[in-house]
């Protein structure tokens, strides 16, 4: 049976001793994430949002959609046409992660363990309709949650999903995860040559907080550990996305890591090259999805 949504517009979903709470209204986000210990102990798995947020880069998790991070200059060109999109967050002037994460969902299903959300973006600066969803489902081992994009469109679109989950990033935070390369970045945090993931990039039993990082890694296995050694508490991320994009800035006790389909700036790259860079052109009513597992870890 569905649940109708709390007061101030926040789904609860609830499974065993997890929960989670989602925003709809605020770019289709996650306000928490949250394993009930007992006793009133309460363990954030995500980074909590703060009461009253209204910025979703304030929550817990947004969706990626219809493409991960930047765009240079906020120009492509696809099948002859050119498309400009302006800054979606200013001062930066490279527009990022699509409409997504910008725009309110709608509840379509919620129950006790599971939601689907949807968003309905019209064409406009972005050419090209098209309709996306989140399935979010709690069980006992964790929360699995799958993003969909359908070209709702008479003409092919690319298109690009991914997770953008923070973490608590304290002194004993660990990550541990394999890739294979890592792009580095330019002052503006656009990519410039691949290398192999050594020294300050290497995220193989890294202690991750203030690690001064903003990179998107090649060649990801698909499975990444964060552990919390004084929670006694750890995450376990999987998902078939061949990419995992990285922040850990020096100066915030916090962490992002996404699974991503594309790479950073892949749109404005020649199309030939899209497919190793992880675009996928949908055809008119065509869908792509990418699922991901966020798992606890009882310490």
């Amino acid at each position: 049976m569905d649940r109708s949504p709390e007061p101030d517009g926040r789904v609860v979903l609830r499974a065993g001793d997890l929960e989670l709470s989602l925003l709809p209204a605020l770019g289709g986000s996650v306000a928490s994430y949250r394993w009930l210990r007992g006793s009133g102990d309460v363990v954030p798995l995500f980074r909590e949002t703060p009461p009253g947020a209204d910025d979703v880069l304030a929550t817990a998790c947004f969706p990626l959609v219809p493409y991960s991070n930047r765009i240079r200059d906020g120009r492509f060109v696809f099948r002859g046409r050119t498309v400009r999109l302006a800054p979606n967050l200013p001062p930066q002037r490279h527009p990022l992660h699509g409409q997504g994460w910008r725009g309110a969902w709608t509840v379509e299903r919620a129950g006790d363990e599971a939601a689907e959300l949807a968003f309905r973006h019209d064409a406009g600066e972005w050419p090209w309709a098209y309709e996306a969803r989140q399935r979010l489902r709690l069980d006992a081992g964790g929360l699995g949650a799958v993003l969909s994009c359908r070209n709702l469109s008479d003409q092919p679109m690319p298109c690009g999903l991914g997770f953008h989950p923070y973490f608590d990033a304290s002194e004993d935070t660990v990550i541990d995860t394999r890739v294979t390369g890592v792009w580095t970045v330019d002052a503006e945090v656009m990519p410039v040559f691949l290398k192999p993931p050594t020294g300050r990039y290497d995220l193989s039993g890294r202690r991750i907080a203030g690690a001064g990082l903003d990179n998107g890694y090649e060649g990801w296995s698909g499975e990444a550990t964060i552990c919390w050694p004084a929670r006694r508490a750890g995450l376990r991320i999987a998902s078939a996305a061949p990419r995992f994009q990285v922040y850990a800035p020096a100066d915030q006790p916090v962490l992002v890591a996404e699974p991503v389909t594309n790479a950073n700036d892949a749109l404005s790259r020649p199309e030939d090259e899209w497919p190793a860079l992880g675009l996928t052109v949908l055809e008119p009513g065509e869908e792509t999805s990418l699922a991901a597992r966020f798992d606890l870890l009882r310490l």
